[in-house]
């Protein structure tokens, strides 16, 4: 495996895969159920304060599985990107559930 997870923060090895199941917790702690209509998207970028994001994905409520493909990491540069993980509701409410974390991208030997 070439990647770790530890307190939301991803370490990986740029160019190479990375899947993880996402989870939505309710403030009680219960399991939130993505419902028909509802939109998860990861999005990560090198400064918080960037305007669009290097990396955009649409996570799939269906299987609720965050992956990550070498083509999204492999034309980034090595370091510390920031990332965060929301949920639009069908109802239109917005809910950043994992908030600003550390995405880091380490060397790959070719």
């Amino acid at each position: 495996m070439s990647y770790s997870i530890k307190q939301n923060a991803i370490t990986l090895t740029r160019g190479d895969t990375f899947k993880a199941q996402v989870e939505i917790r309710h403030p009680d702690g219960s399991l939130y159920t993505p419902k028909e209509g509802d939109q998860i998207r990861f999005a990560a970028k090198k400064k918080i304060s960037d305007t669009s994001p290097l990396i955009l994905i649409e996570i799939p409520i269906s299987t609720m599985q965050l992956v990550i493909t070498p083509a999204d990491t492999k034309p980034l540069d090595f370091g510390e990107y920031w990332y965060d993980i929301q949920i639009t509701k069908a109802n239109g409410d917005v809910d950043t559930f994992i908030t600003k974390s550390v995405l880091k991208l380490t060397e790959e030997v070719e």
